[in-house]
């Protein structure tokens, strides 16, 4: 069996729920269960023996080492973190205690698991870190994509934070010979992603009548991932990656924000086409420090791997969009009062 922390979060569920399309293999879930993760993205699992929920902080050393004593994993996927640049700048602290401090726990215990082992399962074991492309700062329009080699240049408390603990990953690798591989993936998109980020806010708003807040002019540039070639990206890396390596995963499909909203407007125009949703997008002031471009050079791994992702941006946002219309109660379920001050707060004070 594996250990998967944050597996009730946009990822998380994903990798969980495709896990299982393709192996009967047990996942133990740890999730703290914080705004973004949600058991309702695991409902079809409820009856499942294969998965074995645990609500739990990858900070509580005791619980983590209950257990790794318990179920015995195989490995562990870190997919636990807090994630969002905007929630960041409003508040850092979460983003030290759970992307820094959480991971170091995590590692502490799992070192002390991995040292009792048996030898032929010590060998045999892995930890994944699953971690992002915003660790490697930001690239101008002609400069070329971010490889594994890049230097780490992070802009915002929650970059800054996702290399603190990169850099803890590999250093657990290198002085305590820990078995780790490290991911560093571009921007998901897709099926039960929180509508606090960029495409299913775009997609709740339109849908509600609201304005599309862009950012200063939108012409940030972002590599656009579908979450299942994530997940598929994962599960290659974890089969036959190179213990103490770094993978890049992108999705080759490198563009501006405003370009994604204007897509997200005309696709619904195809099953709203009375609505002219690009009426609602509203130009607000940018966000401190908000990085022009990321890339990813995502060759490594399709050289060394075999894998390359099997969607488009064409085929994957017209999934998303699907998804959306098809489940807007599991929307309308997560947008809370908690949620709707969090909107307020971050957008109402945004100057058009």
């Amino acid at each position: 069996m594996i250990l998967v922390t944050g597996g009730a979060g946009f990822i998380g569920s994903n990798f969980i729920l495709d896990w299982f399309t393709q192996s009967d293999e047990v996942i133990v879930n740890l999730d703290k269960l914080t705004y973004a993760g949600n058991l309702q993205n695991l409902s079809s699992l409820a009856n499942d023996s294969r998965h074995i929920f645990i609500q739990g902080d990858i900070g509580d050393i005791p619980l983590i080492e209950k257990l790794l004593a318990q179920y015995q994993p195989r490995a562990i996927i870190n997919l636990a973190a807090e994630s969002h640049v905007d929630r960041s700048i409003h508040g850092p602290e979460d983003f030290i205690q759970t992307n820094i401090l959480g991971t170091f726990h995590l590692l502490e215990a799992t070192r002390a698991y991995w040292n009792k082992l048996d030898p032929q399962s010590k060998l045999a074991f892995r930890f994944l870190h699953v971690s992002t492309d915003e660790v490697y700062g930001s690239l101008s329009a002609d400069q070329p994509a971010f490889t594994e080699a890049h230097p780490y240049e992070p802009n915002s408390p929650y970059s800054a934070s996702k290399a603190s603990s990169d850099h803890l990953v590999h250093a657990y690798h290198h002085t305590y010979g820990l078995p780790v591989l490290t991911t560093n993936c571009s921007n998901n998109y897709g099926p039960y992603q929180f509508p606090e980020k960029l495409i299913p806010l775009m997609i709740n708003n339109a849908l509600a009548g609201k304005p599309l807040p862009i950012y200063g002019d939108g012409l940030q540039i972002r590599d656009w991932l579908y979450v299942t070639d994530h997940c598929s990206a994962i599960r290659r890396v974890l089969e036959s990656g190179t213990l103490g390596e770094t993978y890049n995963i992108g999705g080759w499909n490198e563009k501006p924000n405003i370009e994604i909203v204007k897509t997200i407007c005309k696709l619904l125009r195809e099953s709203h086409p009375q609505s002219n949703f690009e009426d609602q997008i509203t130009y607000v002031k940018d966000r401190p420090g908000h990085d022009v471009r990321y890339a990813i050079d995502a060759r490594k791994i399709e050289r060394e791997l075999n894998w390359r992702p099997a969607e488009t941006f064409e085929t994957g946002i017209r999934k998303t969009l699907q998804w959306y219309l098809d489940n807007q109660s599991w929307t309308t379920n997560i947008q809370t009062g908690a949620y709707r001050e969090w909107i307020e707060k971050n957008y109402s004070k945004r100057t058009q």
